[in-house]
């Protein structure tokens, strides 16, 4: 065994030996390879090609290349051997390559031999060689445009060299295939062309007038020739040569009455056409010259307005609307204007004398006079005195103790005192000279006169005088003064009184307010204006924005130096209108713009901006009155100290239809009712017919009902107004205590009243509410009328079913077969009753007669309606009538009986002294048995028999049906 292990030994030994004897040497490569492949392909062209050459060639195996290998995993790629002998090989792709994803790979490659046998044994590695592979590209992407459109804008008549720039990119990653070679317009018969950057020109001057806006589409390709899937738009819209001015505005804006502030110019920006600016002065001016007074303010009456305003009471107004207590106004040429504000327009020749009633006499110290006014420059070369108010001598002399006139656009007032203890020089004569007392616009003049301190107010701001004039006092004379408005009176030194220094103008609401003068807070109340201008956010307003309104807010200046500053202040302008109901139309508006410039003596000029606000038509309001239209009451409740209460259930309500859709803040439907809250100023109770006997009859309300409200109340023979800036409710309170006073109603057949009621002095008026109010009669003398229980405010005529049943035989609830039997009881009844009747009808007056006609009409309305009471059908009850309390029934039960008794004994006289019918009703069935019951009917309709039945036939069969059913 030991040899045997020996000679393996020996032998493997020399197997090694031979082998590394045969296997001398390594594969030889290229020490770098340089390879192009196309993506999307496998194959990898090599230079140079792939060959391992091995010098122990031509041995087997030993001279043989069996693989090569790669270095570096994150390459695609694997080399095969095509070829072991000649040692062939190939570079392939793993996977499809990606120019892409990556251009270029790089990487280490090895050759190895096939070793000294089969299997590689003991083979031997090359050295290591580097790789070098580039992708090429192939155009497989098209191009594609940056933007999904682009927009440019030109000014007219100018050729550009560049408009703007498209550009287009291509994903391909070669620059063959991914540069764009060229861009086309697609787009025929544009005045445009592009070059191979994409630039686009005109190449024609464009004009604003011709085309405002072209639209172009554009293609590209790259330099593969492969084109755009999609064109691109380009926008090009043309602008006209730069002129500075205000860009972005509307010439109308509409506003929504009860909407508040609402802006102007919310888009409006100012173009400088790159002119630098130092800074800027915009005014923002809205005429209203032409609604009413100047601008939207409350059109109550003068007094109403004064209460509103918290004005001291006790003034005249010399300028009331006409009417019989008010004649003096009615020769002047009046116009309502807007919203019944009433006018009156002096031409220089109109003028009227205040009665000596009305001019106030105690003039101190303190007074204040008040006017609206509306003047021109006076007519003629030498203007002469136009006077709006005169205080003269009536006649002998023609001394002028005070006055208020225009002489050459200066507003004068004479204040001529009397002689006091000191005769010296006072101050009689206050001029001003202002720009407003000839504009030809309203304005609102206060005089207030604290002797010797006279202020001017013109609406809401004061005014001193530029000159006074002192004068002797006036001697005290027996003279009597004349006081007269629109000239001014001359009574004296002259053949024939007359009128003198004729006025021009428009006046409204002249007033004088002796031993007061009135604060600041109400002038400005008085005159203020309900519509002007605003700034919406101004605490966001810039802190160098400096700006400044006009007392009535039409004027707005805002200053600054920045541009855009200018700009935010101007688009935060607003239009408020606080009237609920304001006067519909166009309110005008102008903005005017100075700049200045840096170092430029001349700089841009800014053209005015002239648009209009259109506040749009109000829903109008319906007022409607409600309550109950007739009433029907007793003699003795006419005759009270309180009289009758006309409106005891009346009902106020204002409701407008929404015809548009309804506010964001509401839900209502076109079309639909809602009711709304506003004030009334003024509610008249006219009498129909004939007017009130002063003797006899009266309307009547008590002082205490005004108290704490802002409304005042007239009283006359044609009825009574009540007025004053109130609420509805305020209005319905004191309405429902008008009270009807009568001091004979026997006299009395009917009276009928009309309500109506007024917003806004007469712009918007409600229905017509008529109530008719009668008296109902009873034969009792006044001695038991003193008992009697007082009946119910509204009455109404109810019938007992068994009535109308016996009344009309072929009604269709069916008369008994016996009726036959009862008629002819009846008639024999009847023979009884007129005689105990006759003497009641001897003393009746035509009065009754009236009343008998009356129950005919209600007998016509008769119905089978089955009630629990029954009233005499005499009577001309309403249709409100309520049932009497236990106790007033045990009390009529009571009188009956003593009315029974007491018949024999009536005479002539206690008859004609009852002059109303008493109402008399039957105890509720349920509260009495059968047999009270019954006997408590016998006695309520004999009782009506023997009072009421000579009044109509048909209350007689009723009667007796009564009394024999």
């Amino acid at each position: 065994m030991p040899r045997i292990v020996c000679v393996l030994a020996l032998l493997a030994a020399g197997l090694s030996a031979a082998h590394n004897k045969v296997n001398k040497h390594k594969p030889w490569i290229e020490t770098s390879y340089h390879g192009v492949i196309t993506e999307n392909t496998d194959v990898v062209l090599l230079d140079p090609p792939l060959v391992a050459l091995d010098k122990d060639a031509p041995i087997p195996y030993a001279g043989e290349i069996c693989a090569f290998n790669i270095h570096g995993l994150e390459a695609p790629f694997e080399a095969v051997v095509l070829n072991g002998t000649s040692g062939e090989g190939q570079l392939r792709a793993r996977g499809l390559v990606d120019c892409e994803l990556q251009k270029e790979y790089t990487f280490i490659i090895q050759a190895h031999d096939c070793g000294s046998g089969p299997g590689g044994m003991e083979g031997k590695k090359s050295h290591k060689a580097v790789v070098h592979i580039q992708v090429n590209d192939v155009n497989e992407f098209a191009p594609v445009f940056r933007e999904p459109q682009y927009r440019a804008a030109v000014t007219e008549g100018k050729i550009y060299d560049s408009i703007l720039q498209v550009e287009a990119t291509d994903q391909d990653c070669s620059p063959q295939y991914s540069q764009i070679c060229n861009y086309q317009i697609t787009t025929t018969n544009t005045p445009f062309a592009i070059d191979r950057n994409g630039n686009i020109r005109n190449t024609e001057k464009l004009s604003f007038d011709r085309q405002q806006h072209y639209e172009i589409q554009v293609t590209a390709w790259d330099c593969g020739q492969k084109r755009a899937l999609q064109s691109v738009p380009v926008h090009i819209d043309v602008k006209p040569v730069c002129k500075p001015g205000w860009q972005g505005w509307n010439k109308r804006v509409d506003y929504e009455p009860g909407t508040g502030s609402k802006q102007l110019f919310p888009n409006m920006h100012l173009e400088t056409c790159g002119e630098p600016l130092s800074s800027l002065r915009v005014t923002v001016e809205l005429q209203t010259s032409h609604i009413g007074k100047g601008c939207d303010r409350e059109t109550y009456s003068e007094k109403s307005l004064q209460k509103l305003c918290g004005a001291s009471s006790g003034s005249t107004d010399l300028l009331p609307a006409p009417s019989a207590a008010t004649n003096w106004t009615a020769s002047l040429v009046s116009d309502d204007g807007r919203d019944s504000d009433l006018i009156f327009r002096f031409d220089g020749r109109q003028a009227a004398k205040i009665p000596d009633w009305v001019v106030p006499q105690n003039l101190t110290d303190q007074f204040t006079i008040a006017t609206w006014m509306k003047h021109g420059p006076s007519p003629g070369l030498r203007a002469e005195k136009e006077t709006l108010l005169c205080n003269s001598d009536k006649t002998e002399m023609n001394r002028h103790h005070y006055s208020l006139y225009v002489h050459n656009c200066r507003l004068v007032f004479l204040l001529r005192r009397d002689f006091t203890q000191v005769d010296t020089f006072r101050p009689a004569e206050f001029h001003w000279k202002l720009e407003q007392i000839c504009d030809k616009e309203w304005h609102y003049y206060v005089i207030n006169v604290e002797f010797p301190v006279v202020a001017l107010y013109v609406d809401g701001v004061t005014y001193d005088p530029y000159l006074v004039t002192d004068d002797w006092p006036i001697h005290p004379s027996q003279i009597d003064v004349q006081l007269t408005v629109g000239a001014c009176w001359q009574g004296g030194e002259v053949t024939k009184p007359r009128f003198t220094q004729y006025f021009r103008g428009s006046l409204s609401g002249l007033t004088i307010r002796p031993g007061k003068i009135e604060s600041q807070k109400v002038i400005s109340c008085l005159q203020a204006c309900k519509e002007g201008l605003d700034i919406n956010s101004l605490e966001s307003l810039d802190k160098s924005i400096k700006f400044h309104f006009n007392p009535a807010q039409s004027i707005l200046v805002m200053e600054g130096e920045n541009l855009e500053n200018i700009n935010t202040a101007v688009r935060k302008v607003s239009y408020i209108n606080s009237r609920q109901f304001p006067t519909p139309g166009i309110r005008r508006l102008q903005i005017s713009t100075t700049v200045q410039c840096f170092g430029e003596d001349t700089c841009i000029t800014i053209p005015i901006i002239e648009a209009v606000v259109m506040v749009l038509q109000p829903s109008e309001p319906r007022i409607t009155i409600s309550g109950v239209e007739r009433l029907s009451q007793s003699a003795s409740d006419f005759r009270a100290a309180g009289g009758v209460s006309l409106f005891q259930d009346l009902h106020i309500i204002s409701t407008v239809t929404r015809a548009d859709t309804a506010p964001r803040h509401t839900a209502h439907q076109p079309g639909v009712l809602e009711e709304i809250i506003h004030n009334l100023d003024y509610c008249d109770i006219l009498v129909l017919g004939e007017e009130l006997n002063p003797k006899q009859e009266s309307l009547q309300l008590q002082l205490s009902s005004l108290l704490g409200k802002h409304l005042d109340a007239t009283n006359s023979t044609s009825g009574m107004s009540i007025y004053g800036v109130d609420s509805m409710t305020n209005y319905e309170q004191v309405i429902r205590k008008v009270h009807y006073y009568h001091l004979q109603p026997g006299q009395l057949t009917e009276r009928r009243f009309r309500l109506t009621c007024s917003e806004l002095n007469g712009r918007y008026t409600s229905n017509e509410f008529t109530l008719e109010v009668s008296v109902w009669h009873s034969s009792e003398t006044e001695e038991h009328i003193s008992h009697m229980v007082a009946p119910p405010q509204y009455m109404q005529v109810v019938h007992h079913p068994s009535m109308i049943s016996d009344l009309y035989p072929n009604h269709a609830s069916g008369v008994p077969s016996a009726a036959t039997v009862v008629i002819v009881m009846c008639i024999a009844a009847l023979v009884v009753v007129v005689v105990l009747g006759i003497y009641r009808i001897h003393v009746t007056h035509q009065q009754e007669v009236k009343q008998g006609e009356t129950a005919k009409e209600a007998d016509t309305n008769w119905d089978d309606s089955a009630l629990t009471i029954t009233v005499n059908p005499m009577e001309n009850h309403t249709a409100g009538e309520e049932e009497a309390s236990e106790e007033e029934e045990e009390d009529e039960e009571e009188e009956e009986d003593d009315e029974d008794e007491e018949d024999e004994e009536v005479t002539s006289d206690e008859s004609d002294d009852s002059e109303e019918e008493v109402d008399v009703q039957l105890p509720r069935m349920q509260r009495s048995n059968p047999v009270n019951r019954s006997e408590s009917m016998e006695k309520h309709f004999l009782h009506s028999c023997r009072f009421g039945s000579h009044y109509q036939l048909i209350s007689l069969a009723n009667c007796i049906t009564h009394l024999f059913f």
